[in-house]
């Protein structure tokens, strides 16, 4: 459901205003909880691809070169260009939004899956395959979880990225937040709208950053034990 913008304006034009936050809250929280939807999903629809791609290209050295081009080269595209393309086919909405930015997240997330993947110690892997385990054993009892902190930072810069990127959802009539900021250009470069758009797309990026790393840190005890 797309949001319905609305907003009485403050006397004046400053770029932060209380009494326009407490008017409009509902259409602000609406905003935030579709931004903050939309993040989860494309980061999480990003990495049930990336992460794939990484075990092929760990696997496959010679996939490795290909599959990091080809993400490379969608992370290179315009946003716009590729919104452009994309909405002919997928139609104006979410599944837009999330094909566009869920792209973008690709390349971020193969890339450190693929270097945690790499720096599992090779005596590490030979002592799994004397242990009698075999490729898929290896891959999902020792050489996932010691790659956790590479795949972990991934997920935590493309959800950041992905923060960010999902304003542009507003050219297809999803961008969360950045339906507050364009909104805002559109009221007579209306500042405090635009100024709380802002502000929160920074605070949602930092939250859900600091999440994650907590998430981290309950995955990789490990690594606490060798940092205290």
């Amino acid at each position: 459901m797309s949001l319905h913008l609305s907003y009485r304006a403050a006397p004046g034009n400053p770029w932060f205003s209380w009494q326009y936050v407490r008017d409009n809250s509902d259409t602000i929280l609406a905003a935030l909880r579709e931004h903050t939807w939309l993040t989860a999903r494309a980061v999480l629809i990003a990495a049930l691809v990336a992460l794939p791609l990484a075990v092929a290209a760990y696997w496959f050295r010679s996939l490795a070169g290909p599959i990091l081009a080809l993400t490379g080269v969608l992370y290179t595209v315009p946003s716009l260009a590729l919104f452009a393309f994309l909405a002919p086919y997928l139609g104006i909405g979410a599944i837009t939004v999330l094909t566009v930015v869920a792209l973008y997240a690709l390349l971020v997330i193969v890339r450190n899956a693929l270097a945690g993947l790499n720096q599992v110690p090779p005596e590490v892997r030979e002592a799994a395959e004397g242990m009698g385990y075999g490729r898929w054993g290896r891959l999902f009892r020792i050489e996932l979880p010691l790659a956790l902190p590479g795949i972990l930072t991934g997920v935590r810069l493309a959800t950041v990225s992905t923060v960010a990127l999902v304003t542009v959802g507003v050219v297809v009539g999803r961008g969360g937040l950045g339906q507050l900021i364009f909104a805002g250009f559109q009221n007579n470069f209306y500042k405090a709208q635009i100024m709380t758009g802002t502000v929160l797309c920074v605070l949602l990026a930092l939250v859900l950053d600091l999440i994650l790393a907590g998430v981290g840190r309950v995955l990789t005890p490990w690594l606490r034990g060798r940092n205290s």
